[in-house]
């Protein structure tokens, strides 16, 4: 009797398809956060650091993503380097979309994850729909690659508009956020392990990777002083580059994200009609229905935690009957502790240090970052004008080269955005 057909191809009437992604393994997992977290801080190092602006970096990283997936789809089976490629471009794209969206455009983070939910539940209705299977095992023509690589891109937003809405816009923080997502991924992990349809866990991990990628290099990158480890955005994106680099050539060789998995048929979503399809339908529906419930929950139950400070802070500081502060009420209250930071900025510009401009454009950026949460709420569009002077100033100082004249330029304009 011959041998069964290999898992990862398809005999069809125009010869054998072999499958354009890898198998999921460890390595699979380990270059996915990996990739992520270099989506967050390369999009961080292009934007900030290159002084390129969200605009410039969006549509170079789109052109770079174009031609990686061009020679994606040309392949005719899965190629390590070309693949990561694709995924490593995409996750600095995704990250891009929805930071232009809330950084551009102002849409609420709210707003963007309900949206990117919505796109990737759309995109994977018309996947099964056309192929009735989602299996990871079976991405042999065009047309599944292009569900695939949708999904992809839709999960790396979703990703990113989430956590952020986690760690900023709910003012949990980075670390809170990535404790959190690393607890969602074991909890997930575990009911794979007593029967959650595999199909549906590798996608829910898959999303929340991204936020605890966000985490990993929010830990990375900040400075000693605010709980990271201060290697920079720069630092932190060539050695994670360079890890994944490693981790791909080592693929490439030793072949080991192609060995074929046991059972496909028990990892997809059964076809129509097929037993157990109704079985594994029933625990998408409960599983989505628990987490939009919990999420639903733990929104609504931080923002009434944070209402109450906010009220508070709706007039400038007083002591004992008497305004300390020598400005105008600000619609988003007490602005000092912000207008100090600046200030020294502007100081340490005006005597040519620019490291210390530095130094203090970390402390600009932690203590806005940690205010978002009650602060936006207060006055949405006086928030965004602020949060626009704040990201130019953190351009200009944290330029590769920066120049006095523009980090003085936009300092000033900083400070008269606050007063």
């Amino acid at each position: 009797m011959p041998s069964a057909e290999p898992l990862h191809t398809q005999e069809t009437a125009f010869g054998r398809l072999f499958n354009r992604v890898p198998e999921i393994t460890v390595f699979f997992w380990i270059i996915k956060v990996l990739g992520t977290t270099v989506g967050e801080t390369a999009a961080d190092f292009l934007n900030v650091n290159l002084n390129l602006g969200l605009t410039v970096t969006s549509v170079v990283m789109g052109v770079l993503l174009a031609v990686a997936l061009f020679f994606q789809f040309k392949a005719k089976r899965y190629v390590p380097g070309i693949y990561w490629s694709a995924v490593v471009l995409i996750s600095v794209f995704g990250t891009l979309v929805t930071d232009n969206l809330t950084d551009a455009l102002g849409v609420p983070l709210e707003l963007s994850t309900l949206v990117f939910s919505a796109l990737l539940a759309i995109t994977f209705a018309l996947w099964y729909w056309k192929e009735r299977s989602l299996s990871m095992h079976s991405i042999v023509t065009a047309k599944r690659e292009t569900f695939y690589w949708f999904a992809i891109l839709f999960t790396f937003a979703l990703g990113t508009a989430s956590g952020d809405l986690m760690a900023e816009g709910l003012g949990l923080g980075y670390f809170t956020t990535g404790v959190i997502v690393a607890g969602a991924i074991a909890a997930i992990a575990l009911a794979r392990r007593l029967g959650l349809n595999a199909v549906l866990s590798f996608w829910l991990i898959y999303i929340l990777t991204r936020p605890l990628g966000a985490s990993i290099g929010d830990l990375l990158t900040q400075s000693p002083a605010h709980g990271g480890l201060g290697l920079g955005a720069t630092t932190t994106s060539v050695i994670f580059i360079a890890a994944i680099i490693a981790t791909v050539a080592y693929l490439a060789i030793t072949k080991k994200d192609v060995t074929e998995p046991e059972g496909t048929e028990e990892e997809s979503l059964p076809q129509k009609g097929r037993k157990g399809s109704k079985g594994a339908m029933m625990q998408v529906v409960v599983t989505l229905l628990i987490i939009i419930a919990l999420a639903t929950a733990g929104y609504y139950l931080r923002q009434s935690s944070l209402q109450a400070p906010a009220a508070t802070l709706s007039s400038p500081s007083q002591s004992e009957g008497t305004t300390t502060a020598t400005v105008a009420p600000s619609p988003l209250g007490n602005l000092t502790t912000f207008r100090t930071i600046t200030q020294d900025m502007l100081d340490s510009v005006n005597k040519g240090d620019l490291t210390g401009a530095k130094t203090r454009a970390d402390d600009l950026e932690f203590e806005w970052d940690n205010a978002e949460a009650r602060l936006k709420p207060m006055n949405t569009a006086k928030w965004h004008e602020v949060d626009d002077a704040i990201d130019k100033v953190l351009r200009e100082v944290r330029s590769v080269n920066p120049n006095v004249a523009t980090s003085k330029s936009a300092l000033e304009a900083l400070l008269s955005t606050l007063n």
